[in-house]
């Protein structure tokens, strides 16, 4: 059963609640894009802004986070965001101040604890670049069908041609 504490049952939690089908949203992204990983991009295909959220599942998680030298701070971003378990809602005092912080709850449920706030001097993003983000989130399709073929292989029954004696 799913709680909501792992990084990957909050990335579709936060995936889900910003919405797939009106926003490109790419988890794990810096390769030909930023100077470091994005835990999940988004792009708002309506306003052309993009949103970084940062995934956190333990105060230690946080700590960490503030001892980076990037800061969270790309020209290109309008929003930061702090995702991490409602358990860990005593823990805000830990984001950085201009991150939002979405909050949830076992059962999936997404709450907004503080609203990020919007960096004024990000541009809207370009067609090639949105072009980029998309291309980079479909190239992590086929490996996960490779994936995905290899384990119901695994576990599918051999066909028997012959009779058994």
């Amino acid at each position: 059963m799913t709680d909501y504490r792992t990084s990957d049952e909050i990335e579709i939690a936060v995936a889900h609640y910003f919405g797939e089908r009106t926003h490109i949203i790419v988890p794990n992204v810096s390769w030909g894009m930023f100077d470091y990983e994005l835990d999940l991009c988004i792009l708002n295909n309506r306003s052309g802004y993009a949103s970084e959220v940062e995934i956190k599942v333990s105060k230690s998680d946080l700590v960490r986070d503030k001892k980076k030298r990037h800061k969270h701070n790309l020209y290109s971003i309008r929003w930061l965001w702090f995702a991490m378990p409602e358990k860990m809602e005593c823990c805000q005092d830990l984001v950085p101040e201009r991150a939002g912080i979405i909050l949830v709850s076992p059962k999936g449920l997404i709450r907004i604890a503080r609203k990020a706030k919007a960096n004024a001097t990000a541009p809207k993003w370009t067609m090639e670049k949105a072009f980029l983000l998309a291309r980079l989130g479909t190239l992590r399709i086929w490996p996960l069908k490779r994936a995905a073929m290899s384990r119901k292989q695994k576990h599918e029954l051999p066909v028997i041609t012959e009779p058994q004696p």
